[in-house]
C-alpha cells in the first residue's frame, strides 16, 4: 500500500463517493432496518432484564468478602456485561426467527459475535489483578476480534505496516511499533516475575552476605531486563548491528546529561562489592541517623526512628564521611558527661553513676559500665560515664537521656550537686573626674 494516495484530495472524494453509494444500497433499505431495529431492541431488553440482578451480584460479592478474590473479579465482571450476555441470548432467538421466516440476518450475526467475543473476553480477563492491565488487553483483544469479525484485520494491518520510515537502514512501521510493545510488555513481565522468584530464593541462601545477595538479585534482574529487550528486537527481525550508530548519541547524552545518574549507578555496584554497607546497618550521614532499609541502584533508603525514610544516592555515600555503627559488630559505646561540685565525694559519685548506668535495661553488663574523672573545671569536676549497647538500630540517644535521668535522681536522693557557671560582678566606686587644664 502507498501512503501517498492517503494524501490526495481526489481518493477522498472517490471513497466518500462509494460509502455514499454503499449506503443507499445496503444500509437504507428494509432488510437492514429492520435488522437494526431488532439489534437495539434486544440490547435495550437485555438491558431491563439484567438490571435487578446487577444490586444481588455485588451484595453477593460483598457478603462473602471476595471482593479481592479471584471469584470476586469475575462475579464483578459479570454484573458489568450481564446486560450484553443476555443481548446475545435475545439475538440468537432473533437469528432462529429470522431464519424462520427466511430473512436476511447478517447484522444480526454480526453484532451477536461482537458483543459474545466482548461478554468472553470481559470475563477471561478479570482474573488478572490489575484493573488498569484488565482493561487495556481487554480493549486490545476485542478489537482485533472485532476487526476479524468484520474482515477487516488484514486490511487493517495492512494499512499500520505502510505507515513506516526507514532510519539507520531499518524500516519502522505502526505496525512494526505495537508488535515491538506488545512482545516487549510481555517479556518484561515474565522477566520481572522470574526476578522476583530469585531474588526471593537468593534471600533465603543463608551462606550469602546481604551485599551479595542484593548484588546477585540487582545483576540477574537487569540480565533479565536486558535479554527481554534483545529477543524482542531480534524476535521482529530488527538487526541490532543497525541500532549502532545511536551509540554516539547515547555516549553524548552520557557524557552531558546522564553524569549523575550514572555516577549514582557505579557507586551503587561498588558499595554492594565492598560490602561497606549492607541492609540492616544502623549508618549516619550528615544529620541523618537511621536504619539502612534497603539498597537500589540508585540510591540507599535510610528509615529513621522518626517513621521518616531518606533516600540518600549511592555517590553521596562513596564520596562524603559516613558513620556505620554496626560495620564489623553492633556493639557501640556511648559517652555520657556530668560535672560534680568540689564538695563531692568522688568515689560515691563513680559509684553512683556506674549503679545508675547499670540500671538501664539497654546498657550491657559485659562490658559493665565505668565512670572516669576527666578534668577539673572552673566550676565542676568533669565526670565521664561510658556504657555498651549492642541495638544501636533502636536509637542512641533515648539511652543517653535514660541514663542522665538515672543519675540525675540518683544524685538528689545523695545529695550530690551538679553545679553552674557564677561569675562575682565586682563595681569599683569613687569615680574622680580628671583635673582642669
Amino acid at each position: 500500500m502507498d501512503i501517498e494516495k492517503y494524501l490526495q484530495l481526489d481518493y477522498w472524494k472517490a471513497s466518500a463517493t462509494a460509502l455514499q453509494q454503499w449506503f443507499l444500497r445496503d444500509v437504507w433499505v428494509v432488510e437492514t432496518l429492520l435488522e437494526l431495529v431488532v439489534i437495539l431492541l434486544c440490547i435495550a431488553l437485555g438491558g431491563l432484564v439484567a438490571r435487578p440482578f446487577k444490586p444481588r451480584l455485588a451484595r453477593l460479592v460483598e457478603q462473602r468478602n471476595w471482593l479481592t478474590s479471584t471469584i470476586g473479579r469475575f462475579l464483578a465482571a459479570l454484573q458489568q456485561v450481564l446486560a450484553f450476555a443476555l443481548s446475545v441470548m435475545l439475538l440468537a432467538l432473533a437469528m432462529v426467527i429470522f431464519q424462520r421466516f427466511e430473512l436476511s440476518s447478517r447484522i444480526v450475526n454480526t453484532a451477536m459475535s461482537l458483543l459474545s467475543a466482548w461478554v468472553i473476553i470481559r470475563l477471561v480477563t478479570s482474573i488478572l489483578r490489575e484493573p488498569a492491565w484488565r482493561r487495556y488487553i481487554a480493549l486490545f483483544t476485542w478489537t482485533l476480534a472485532a476487526l476479524h469479525i468484520l474482515d477487516l484485520l488484514h486490511a487493517f494491518l495492512g494499512l499500520l505496516d505502510s505507515l513506516a520510515v526507514t532510519l539507520g537502514g531499518v524500516r519502522i512501521s505502526i505496525l512494526l511499533i505495537i508488535k515491538a510493545v506488545i512482545f516487549l510488555t510481555i517479556l518484561l513481565r515474565l522477566s520481572l516475575g522470574a526476578s522476583s522468584l530469585l531474588e526471593k530464593r537468593i534471600r533465603n541462601m543463608e551462606g550469602l552476605t546481604p551485599s551479595i545477595q542484593v548484588l546477585l538479585s540487582k545483576a540477574l534482574k537487569i540480565t533479565l531486563l536486558a535479554v527481554a529487550v534483545i529477543v524482542t528486537l531480534s524476535s521482529l527481525g530488527i538487526n541490532l548491528s543497525a541500532f549502532a550508530f545511536f551509540g554516539g548519541a547515547i555516549g553524548v547524552g552520557v557524557g552531558f546529561g546522564l553524569q549523575k545518574v550514572v555516577s549514582n549507578l557505579v557507586s551503587g555496584v561498588i558499595l554492594l562489592l565492598d560490602r561497606s554497607i549492607k541492609p540492616g546497618d544502623v549508618i549516619e550521614v550528615g544529620s541523618t541517623y537511621g536504619r539502612i532499609e534497603s539498597l537500589g541502584a540508585r540510591y540507599v533508603s535510610v528509615a529513621t526512628r522518626d517513621n521518616t525514610e531518606y533516600l540518600i544516592p549511592n555517590e553521596d555515600l562513596i564520596t562524603t564521611q559516613v558513620i556505620n555503627w554496626s560495620f564489623s559488630d553492633k556493639l557501640v559505646r556511648l559517652k555520657v558527661e556530668v560535672g560534680v561540685s568540689y564538695n563531692s565525694d568522688i568515689h560515691q559519685v563513680m559509684r553512683l553513676m556506674v549503679a545508675a548506668a547499670a540500671g538501664i535495661p539497654r546498657v550491657l553488663s559485659n562490658p559493665k559500665p565505668l565512670c572516669q574523672l576527666k578534668n577539673f573545671g572552673d566550676s565542676s569536676i568533669d565526670m565521664e560515664l561510658r556504657l555498651w549497647i549492642s541495638d544501636p538500630e533502636n536509637g542512641v540517644s533515648n539511652v543517653s537521656s535514660d541514663v542522665r535521668i538515672a543519675v540525675w535522681d540518683a544524685f538528689k536522693a545523695n545529695g550530690i550537686e551538679i553545679p553552674f557557671p557564677q561569675r562575682d560582678l565586682h563595681i569599683k566606686s569613687g569615680f574622680r573626674e580628671p583635673p582642669k587644664a
